[in-house]
């Protein structure tokens, strides 16, 4: 079963979004400014999507994956840019780009090419798991982490966070939006981190434990 949309995407690289996170952004590109006032008069609906190429010709490759973002905050400044948060509401596969009247790029999507019905919780273990490889992260690259709120989130928006915001490659990231279930993306983002982690320190980190 399929269901196509056609919305404007926003191919950001290293940029992913995952349904119920949330991604603010900051447009300032004349294209994306125009993409944000037509999607604020239209179906308030953005889709996020990595290109293949880090260029800017606007003709960049895409990955077949994204999600499509919900406008739910929008602040225009005097200037014409916007700051904006996406909720996310549905992974797809990309059909085909389709051509508009305008600078920006537009498709039709499959918005059911993936089962994103609330997950069941991760088990303690795995949890506590993705908790421990977050913090230590975070240690060697010398971040500010308030750990107790993030001990306070759920499971899917501990994992989908962390997905969003580390300094993983545009195909590790992509490898993380594409992976089905949620219990396969806590198991390949630790992998990631433990890798990612490896490479700042060169292998050489002390082990840490929580507190």
């Amino acid at each position: 079963m399929s269901r196509t949309l056609r919305v404007p995407i926003f191919p950001l690289p290293g940029a992913i979004l995952f349904p119920r996170s949330q991604l603010p952004l900051h447009i300032f590109e004349p294209r994306y400014r125009e993409m944000v006032s037509d999607a604020i008069d239209g179906a308030g609906r953005i889709a996020m999507i990595q290109p293949h190429r880090l260029d800017d010709d606007n003709r960049a490759p895409l990955f077949s994956v994204g999600c499509v973002g919900e406008l739910v905050g929008v602040e225009e400044l005097e200037d014409g840019r916007y700051n904006i948060v996406l909720l996310g509401t549905n992974r797809f596969r990309l059909i085909d780009e389709t051509n508009i009247d305008a600078p920006y790029r537009c498709a039709e999507v499959d918005v059911e090419a993936f089962d994103d019905s609330d997950p069941a919780p991760l088990a303690l273990a795995q949890r506590a798991e993705v908790e421990r490889e977050a913090r230590r992260l975070g240690d060697a690259m010398g971040l500010a982490v308030d750990w107790n709120a993030v001990n306070r989130l759920d499971d899917e928006m501990l994992v989908n966070a962390i997905a969003q915001v580390a300094p993983f490659d545009i195909g590790a990231k992509q490898a993380l939006l594409e992976e089905p279930t949620l219990e396969g993306r806590a198991d390949l983002l630790v992998q990631l981190m433990q890798f990612h982690r490896a490479a700042v320190t060169g292998g050489n980190d002390v082990e840490q434990t929580l507190q």
